[in-house]
């Protein structure tokens, strides 16, 4: 198995496992991200709550998250847990991110072109049918979920 099949199974199996738990701390899991670190693995959980996440809920999560992670061992060998938040250019990751930011500036990249670009910076207006809406260059662009790469707020 190569490295992003194995990926994928880790962040997906640590996203089932600490996602209850880090609701109960009355907290969103934003993402979970398994990297190839200069020093190793990374295991990269981001978190979110309304108004913001301090150095202590970092903290809190790291803790229990560590606790749970070593009885349920879903990470081969040895990594490096980080705990942190979005930041102000949080990244756009699943469905409900799309309708829950909407009116809210974006920058979207995506895997083929699409009317001749790949890169869309504008107002996200929304979710429909299965396809984010953007509003970028004074058009709307309608760009299906399945070719979107990478999308965030662009707020700086």
């Amino acid at each position: 198995m190569g490295f992003e099949q194995r990926k994928k199974q880790i962040e997906t199996k640590v996203s089932e496992l600490l996602e209850p738990l880090v609701i109960y701390n009355q907290m969103e899991l934003v993402c979970v991200e398994y990297l190839k670190g200069p020093r190793g693995p990374v295991l990269r959980l981001i978190i979110d709550k309304t108004g913001g996440v301090s150095l202590d809920d970092c903290a809190r999560i790291s803790r229990v998250a560590s606790d749970v992670l070593d009885v349920h061992d879903p990470v081969p060998g040895s990594y490096n847990l980080e705990v942190s938040s979005p930041g102000i250019n949080r990244r756009l990751v699943r469905d409900e991110d799309y309708e829950r930011f909407s009116g809210e500036k974006v920058l979207i990249k995506t895997s083929d072109s699409i009317q001749g670009r790949r890169r869309f910076k504008g107002i996200l207006r929304g979710l429909r049918d299965g396809q984010v809406i953007v509003e970028a260059s004074g058009e709307e662009f309608a760009l299906p979920l399945e070719l979107i790469a990478k999308a965030r707020l662009d707020i700086l």
